[in-house]
């Protein structure tokens, strides 16, 4: 990612491959309800903003615009104005406001869901019989997902988590983090060490208790749609490089590691295997991590690339939506908090080959391609076929309240109302799921 022409190309080259891979889900016939929860972790609306100039340019819509209805998200916690990765996802695991310091409890205390169980709604799906699984482009013990399959006293025992998550029983788990589920010092697939210190080869357990595992996106794509059990490790970490840009640049090394699929491969393949059953429903939880690690590293570059990544994603499921009508599928794509608070820095008759300020006039840090100032990103056509060139000033690096919303499409979409509480996608997910229109 030298240059704004270069990032423009590699763009439409996943875009192209992000389109054939929907249609490669297939349509069936007698549905009833299912949900997918589709979670750009950390994205406010300076993160669509900003990406939609790379992907269709300032008059153009992208798949998240395309998505049917808005709600203004409300992250604020029990204890705290916004929220953090891991109570955030309990929040919208569990359908209650939490301590800020929370992985599927209240802080140290057990949790009880918003309906009465002692367990999250993707936990309550698997005990009703739906299909079930998760999707994460970050390592599997990534709160975003990890949250609705396990519970811990701190998100710091990622041992711990890890274990638990690959003994939840879901049909499918997708995600990086070899490195967790390998015994110290057992050199793994991707030929970095093992990370446990209890002796436990996690991955040759779920092997002998039923489930294929895959470690590479041939064998993602060649999934067979009756696939069973199934769970791939895409990563010894997360799928992505999150360091700041002239780290990646000082080593060389890419945003996103080749060798990993994308979040919308890992998506079409979700879909198509969770989906394939006409007899049976479904709930699936999708995230996207880079989103909100690029975010927190203020990587311009990196957090534009998550977010179209994103976007490709809710393109393969609002694909899913549209080839199957009649199947009764809610897409909810909601974020927890708005990471960096990103907006679009867009000086004024300049040319594009002019280089960008390192910050404004009050001191906020300006990106970008390569980092801070230097050269800018720059837009596709607008209807009247001017480019321009912009960068991203940050706010903070933090996870704030900022500018987030949540965004829906298909069965039930109607019901996510103008506003949305963060514990507003447990209680819309449950309706559609269980058919309950009203949680107290």
């Amino acid at each position: 990612m030298n240059a704004p022409h270069d990032f423009r190309f590699k763009r439409n080259t996943m875009l192209k491959r992000t389109i054939s891979l929907s249609l490669l889900i297939t349509a069936s016939t007698v549905w009833s309800n299912s949900a997918i929860f589709l979670h750009p972790d950390g994205t406010g609306l300076g993160h669509w903003n900003a990406a939609r100039l790379l992907i269709a340019g300032p008059d153009g819509m992208t798949n998240w615009d395309n998505l049917e209805v808005l709600s203004a998200y409300r992250p604020h916690q029990k204890n705290w104005l916004t929220s953090t990765s891991h109570a955030g996802a309990t929040a919208h695991a569990y359908g209650k406001k939490v301590h800020y310091d929370s992985f599927g409890m209240d802080r140290d205390q057990p949790l009880t869901s918003l309906s009465g169980q002692s367990m999250t709604i993707l936990q309550e799906a698997m005990s009703k019989g739906l299909r079930t699984g998760t999707v994460n482009s970050g390592h599997i013990a990534e709160p975003g997902t990890a949250v609705f399959a396990t519970s811990n006293e701190s998100r710091k025992n990622t041992l711990e988590i890890a274990q638990s998550v690959m003994e939840s029983g879901l049909d499918l788990m997708f995600s990086g983090g070899e490195t967790f589920l390998l015994p110290e010092g057992e050199i793994g697939f991707f030929g970095e060490p093992g990370l446990r210190t209890d002796g436990r080869n996690l991955i040759e357990e779920a092997k002998s208790n039923g489930y294929k595992v895959i470690f590479t996106r041939e064998e993602l794509l060649l999934l067979p749609d009756n696939t069973d059990k199934v769970i791939g490790i895409f990563a010894p970490g997360h799928t992505f490089n999150d360091n700041i840009e002239e780290e990646v640049q000082q080593k060389g090394i890419p945003l996103y590691r080749t060798d990993a699929p994308t979040i919308a491969e890992m998506t079409a393949a979700a879909l198509r295997i969770l989906g394939s059953d006409p007899e049976t429903d479904f709930f699936v939880v999708i995230e996207e991590e880079g989103t909100d690690n690029f975010s927190n590293k203020t990587n311009a570059a990196g957090m534009l690339e998550a977010t179209i990544r994103a976007d490709e994603a809710i393109g393969v499921a609002s694909k899913f939506l549209e080839s199957h009508p009649e199947r009764p599928t809610l897409l909810l794509v909601a974020a927890d908090s708005d990471a960096g608070h990103p907006t679009v820095f867009a000086p004024r008759n300049t040319p594009i080959t002019t280089d960008l300020p390192s910050q404004d006039p009050i001191g906020s840090p300006i990106d970008g391609t390569n980092g801070s100032g230097g050269t800018p990103f720059v837009s596709l056509p607008d209807q009247f076929g001017n480019r321009y060139p912009f960068g991203i000033a940050w706010a903070t690096a933090y996870d704030m309240p900022g500018s987030v919303v949540a965004k829906a499409s298909g069965y039930g979409s109607d019901r996510i109302g103008s506003t949305m509480d963060n514990t507003g996608p447990y209680k819309v997910i449950y309706s559609v799921l269980f058919e309950e229109e009203d949680q107290n």
